[in-house]
């Protein structure tokens, strides 16, 4: 099958029978995705049952302007995990923690390590380095732009162009800095402008301008970095040059004989695909990693239980929101299994975060706009955002795909969820 060119980390493959996995057939995944789509029911009702127990503080402003450094910290954390409309600092914490975990287990080719992180290119630190002070500049340029009652996607550049730009042109200070540089200069005041100027008067989620952002300024990012003197592509590996974009290693290169699952199950390690969907929520962070998403969601669900306005910006809706998410990427998975074996790598993290969650803020949670979020995102993000990615010059990141289909999922997908909705349909 396809391997991987890693230069890029979720990128270019080349030819090679070197590692053989047999198709996953979605009939033998079905006890997988029932067990895991009745954990989400049972996860919500439980939710929903312990939420009039648990604190409910609404919180007091919605920025940290005119307040102090802590508020600040607070902030910059939540951005961490604000991709996946969370916002909270202990889902930050618990993002970070789990993924130098998942980093030092990749690295020592621990058993339990999951996928490798960051696609097995060995850049999680050069990553996070980067990502991180795209973050901290974003927040500095552009933090006057927020006020108390306000709120600003400073976020975008830790989602976007810093990791993408590093995976394409690899390890190094100049390499980390440029990208962080191009990342807080390009996609903030691009995602803020659409935000206040499109997605606030047409009364749209503010995800749209974020995604926007996101793909704007990554052109224009790797547009520059073509003329940079010390912008210089990796050396590609031996073998031919195949086509096609994709994104991770296959799921299981390496794997051990005392790894593999009894005869029948199509070789896939065990439980592959609600790992895989699991992995499906650190994605935007490139992390693509259970123990990353782990410590991400586990901090999330710690933060609602201390006060269960806390997360998804006070909106109240966090069980359905998680729920949403959940269905959407184990739908998205096992629909799309086949494409995971064809290609290595395929992006069925798309609506995780972008039109399932923003679908549930916007219509204020429900299971009818659970169920149509999740299912119409698991059907149309992936095939979309692989589409535009195939069509992009070589050496600019496919994540470009990913985030334009975010932005056409959730640009239709909610106009059409309200029209439903005025319709007494959902």
């Amino acid at each position: 099958m396809p391997v991987p060119d890693r230069r890029f980390g979720p990128f270019r493959e080349v030819t090679s029978m070197a590692t053989e996995v047999i198709a996953p057939r979605r009939s033998r995944l079905v006890t997988q995705l029932l067990l895991v789509c009745g954990g989400a029911v049972l996860l919500n009702l439980i939710m929903r049952a312990a939420e009039d127990e648990l604190p409910s503080t609404v919180p007091e402003a919605a920025s940290p302007a005119g307040r102090g450094l802590g508020e600040w910290v607070v902030w910059i954390l939540g951005d961490t995990n604000e991709a996946q409309f969370y916002k909270t600092s202990l889902g930050g914490i618990g993002l970070l923690l789990f993924a130098a975990g998942a980093h030092y287990a990749a690295r020592r080719r621990l058993r339990a390590r999951g996928f490798d992180i960051a696609y097995g290119t060995g850049l999680w630190p050069w990553l996070l380095a980067s990502s991180g002070i795209a973050l901290l500049l974003s927040n500095l340029l552009w933090g006057w732009t927020l006020a108390p009652d306000t709120w600003q996607p400073t976020f975008v550049p830790f989602v976007s162009v810093a990791p993408s730009v590093v995976l394409v042109y690899g390890a190094g200070w100049r390499v980390a800095l440029t990208a962080a540089g191009l990342g807080a200069v390009l996609t903030t005041p691009v995602s803020i402008l659409v935000v206040e100027h499109f997605c606030l008067p047409l009364e749209l989620p503010a995800v749209i301008g974020n995604v926007t952002g996101m793909w704007v300024g990554a052109l224009l990012a790797f547009l520059i970095c073509r003329g940079l003197p010390w912008m210089a592509l990796p050396p590609p590996p031996e073998g031919p040059a195949g086509e096609g974009v994709d994104a991770e290693p296959d799921p299981v290169p390496d794997r051990r004989p005392e790894d593999a699952d009894a005869p029948g199950d199509d070789g896939l390690p065990r439980w592959w695909l609600p790992r895989r969907a699991l992995a499906d929520f650190s994605e935007a962070q490139f992390y693509g990693n259970e123990w990353a998403s782990l410590g991400l969601v586990g901090g999330a669900v710690l933060a609602w239980a201390v006060n269960t306005t806390g997360p998804a910006y006070g909106s109240g809706v966090f069980p359905d929101l998680l729920t949403a998410q959940i269905l959407t990427a184990v739908l998205g998975v096992w629909l799309w299994a086949g494409e995971w074996r064809r290609h290595g790598w395929y992006p069925t993290f798309v609506p995780v975060v972008s039109f399932a969650p923003a679908a549930v803020i916007v219509m204020e949670g429900g299971w009818p706009v659970i169920l149509f979020a999740s299912v119409t995102g698991a059907v149309a993000g992936a095939p979309l955002a692989r589409a535009i990615a195939a069509r992009l010059p070589g050496d600019f990141h496919p994540f470009i795909g990913s985030v334009m289909s975010m932005t056409v999922i959730t640009t239709i997908g909610v106009p059409v969820l309200k029209l439903l909705d005025s319709a007494g349909l959902v």
